[in-house]
């Protein structure tokens, strides 16, 4: 499923099972053009890449959040047609922002198909670790009873399973980003009390629907970029000490 230069190469049934979609889908978006042809490979078979499985997945939240077919291709061919698998997971995380917290109750067989593979008892509880789901009885989820599943949650978790840090480093990074994300919630909410203080609480409404995609778009961007600064000094102060 990746090239020798770690680049991710699927077929379309690789990839629709990635995305929890049938194939019949995944031929119907590009027909549509939501999504890029595939890359030809020998014998004439089409590979995906990170970019397909990230534009499944941002179409996935618009159909979340009630859009038509028309409006998610108004939505996409307002993006640029370069943009990377990173790129689109920060649209992606913007768009989830607007909707209501979101829980439900699934079996494990239609979290296996969401997932778009099955998922080990290990995982689950890894799952259940990052808060993204809590199994609905004592016994740690069975069949019959189930997970209480947060859907805003569940695609960063399932990618969080493939990215290769210790659970108690990914714990402790999403405590970090709670408490800090929490603080810039209470100051944010400060700064505008008193610009809302004198409205009629439709105005109020209104201006907090308006602003709510906007903040976590400043709040996205920022961050991205502190933490491609950090991340720069981090691997440039390594390779000086490695030289």
């Amino acid at each position: 499923m990746t090239t020798d230069a770690g680049e991710m190469s699927l077929t379309v049934d690789e990839l629709a099972a990635r995305a929890g979609v049938t194939v019949r889908t995944v031929r119907f978006y590009g027909s549509r053009g939501l999504l890029p042809p595939p890359v030809i490979g020998p014998r004439r078979v089409g590979r995906y890449g990170a970019e397909h499985v990230a534009r499944l997945a941002l179409i996935e939240e618009l159909q979340r959040q009630g859009m038509t077919l028309a409006a998610i291709e108004r939505y996409l061919r307002q993006l640029p047609s370069d943009l990377s698998a990173y790129d689109l997971a920060i649209h992606r995380a913007v768009v989830a922002s607007w909707a209501p917290d979101s829980v439900e109750t699934l079996s494990r067989a239609e979290l296996e198909r969401r997932a778009g593979r099955a998922l080990a008892d290990e995982e689950l509880e890894r799952l259940a670790a990052s808060g993204v789901l809590v199994p609905c009885d004592a016994g740690g989820g069975s069949e019959e009873g189930g997970f209480r599943v947060d859907s805003g949650l569940l695609r960063l978790g399932l990618e969080l399973l493939d990215v290769p840090l210790s659970q108690g480093t990914i714990l402790a990074a999403r405590e970090v980003l709670l408490e800090h994300s929490r603080a810039a919630a209470r100051e944010l909410a400060r700064l505008f009390r008193g610009e809302v203080a004198e409205r009629d609480t439709r105005d109020v409404r209104d201006l907090s629907a308006h602003i709510h995609p906007l903040v976590v778009q400043a709040l996205l961007t920022t961050f991205q970029r502190s933490l491609r600064e950090e991340l720069s000094e981090l691997l440039s102060g390594e390779g000086r000490s490695g030289g």
